[in-house]
């Protein structure tokens, strides 16, 4: 059984029939335990809001989204979410954001703060656990929210473009950290991006989405052995998928420009 199910969903925005605003229609889509699955799209086909009916932020106007066959109805500690925007509470240090899940869920105090420290330590941020927010720059914040996620040991991990925001060298290095991390726990992966180099090193399956409404318009299954690195972007192998997949999307962003 997959970990993840995403059965025949559709999502309308607008209250009134006739002025809704189809973003998603009938949305199929398998997360097998384990798996690091993408979704990649032209813009404004409706990846992130996927993501957060995954999330349970928002609820789909038809079908049905399950996680190891519990329907998810809203928001839980079984989903780890990183968004691309910095999301730390910015009064409270390095340890006590990646601390917060934890404490909410009423975690005694001497478990707490060893499951801080190897997270800490696992996104190479040790001796920055009395650092605040604004004292680190957006790769190191992301690493927080990284080990934030990771803490609360969710079932799976959705991230929305969460190195969108970093410079070319950080987001490579975010990249191999991303990828040591999961080589190392296997959590099952969600990952949206808008970089097909970035899905391509990352995923076991893209989804490539249609321009809105979105759908799935194909599954690329990324053959590629892994560990991956850096000398991997310019394999034989990953520029004959890069190819594909471009012009994949390359082609709903003509269609979506009339």
């Amino acid at each position: 059984m997959a970990r993840l199910s995403i059965d025949d969903v559709t999502l309308r925005f607008g209250a009134k029939r006739e002025t809704q605003v189809t973003a998603l229609e009938r949305i199929t889509l398998d997360v097998a335990d384990q798996e690091f699955a993408v979704i990649v799209g032209p813009s404004g086909c409706g990846k992130s809001s996927l993501l957060r009916l995954v999330a349970g932020l928002i609820e789909p106007s038809e079908g049905a989204i399950t996680l190891d066959g519990t329907p998810v109805t809203g928001p839980g500690r079984d989903r780890g979410m990183v968004f691309q925007s910095y999301t730390l509470f910015p009064w409270l240090t390095v340890a006590e954001n990646v601390a917060f899940g934890l404490k909410i869920a009423g975690m005694p105090a001497a478990e707490r703060a060893r499951i801080v420290r190897h997270f800490i330590s696992e996104v190479g941020l040790d001796g920055f656990e009395a650092a605040y927010p604004k004292q680190l720059s957006g790769g190191m914040m992301q690493r927080v929210a990284l080990a934030r996620a990771l803490a609360n040991d969710p079932a799976i991990l959705l991230m929305d473009e969460p190195f969108g925001a970093l410079d070319s060298q950080t987001r490579s290095l975010m990249q191999e950290l991303l990828l040591a991390l999961w080589q190392h726990a296997h959590k099952t992966v969600l990952f949206i991006t808008h970089d097909i180099d970035e899905a391509i090193l990352l995923g076991d399956r893209v989804h490539v989405m249609t321009a809105r409404p979105g759908r799935i318009k194909e599954r690329v299954e990324i053959d590629i052995a892994r560990p991956r690195s850096v000398d991997t972007l310019t394999s034989p192998a990953f520029m004959a998928l890069k190819r594909r997949i471009m012009a994949l999307i390359h082609e709903e962003a003509v269609r979506a420009m009339g």
